[in-house]
């Protein structure tokens, strides 16, 4: 059997459809803390693959930091990841978190018979850095690597 599809998409372009999804897939979210809104634009969320709330916190933090400093909301954002070394640390939650690592294991079991999936968070990653990113390179990872 075929390997489902992976992508990814922003909430606010589902809910104003704009988003070129497949019609087969099914919206995954990968929200933390979802609001009553986002449950209603995705088929399912799943906690685990959020970035675990102290990161999240950290970065909201440096964000706001640099918006006082100048930097509009985009470039706050942005810069704020590289200030609390985001990526790197949100790999190693995926790397060691019991429940993110069984999250993962699902969702490749679910790519692997063949299931489509669409990853959803909040951010624009057209002007925002977003995790579901880093989630999708690591899916779409051959098993080797």
């Amino acid at each position: 059997m075929a390997r489902g599809t992976l992508e990814e998409n922003y909430v606010a372009a589902l809910q104003h459809d704009i988003a070129d999804v497949p019609s087969e897939a099914t919206l995954v979210g990968v929200v933390r803390q979802p609001t009553a809104w986002f449950h209603g634009a995705v088929d399912e969320n799943v906690p685990a693959l959020g970035p675990p709330d102290d990161l999240l916190e950290e970065t909201k933090r440096a964000a706001e930091d640099l918006k006082l400093s100048g930097f509009c909301e985009e470039e706050a954002h942005n810069a704020s990841w590289e200030q609390v070394g985001f990526e790197s640390r949100y790999r190693e939650y995926l790397e060691t978190d019991d429940e993110a690592q069984a999250a993962l294991t699902a969702l490749e079991d679910r790519l692997d018979s063949g299931e489509s999936l669409v990853l959803v968070c909040f951010e624009n990653t057209a002007k925002k850095r977003c995790h579901r990113t880093i989630l999708r390179e690591w899916l779409s990872r051959e098993p080797s690597e």
